[in-house]
């Protein structure tokens, strides 16, 4: 029982690196004219995780207004997305905590 929700853990924490960096290539890219928003359709790939091992699809950003140079990136929109994916991430790390801390217990009982 352990091994699948670690395993599932694993993958979502993975997913969230995966969007973490996209973040940063776009807040690095915000004045780089021309330059599309990255994402991923985090919802899907998500649900997606759930299932086999696979990558995250990394798509254009819907519904984003470009500026006169063509770049669509927005801060505002960056930065509540980092900050989500901080919290997202953290909550991840606590139950994998969570599950090698019960693992360690019910190791050290079983030496008594």
């Amino acid at each position: 029982m352990l091994d699948p929700i670690n395993a599932r853990l694993e993958r979502y924490m993975d997913l969230l690196s995966t969007r973490q960096k996209l973040v940063a290539s776009n807040i690095a890219n915000a004045d780089t004219p021309g330059y599309h928003t990255k994402d991923i359709d985090f919802q899907f790939e998500f649900l997606s995780q759930i299932g086999p091992d696979t990558a995250a699809t990394v798509i254009e950003a819907p519904g984003l207004q470009a500026k006169n140079d063509g770049n669509n990136v927005s801060i505002d929109r960056e930065s509540r997305l980092l900050a989500e994916n901080a919290i997202r991430f953290n909550l991840a790390s606590t139950l994998l905590k969570s599950q090698m801390r019960m693992v360690r217990s019910a190791i050290q009982e079983g030496k008594s």
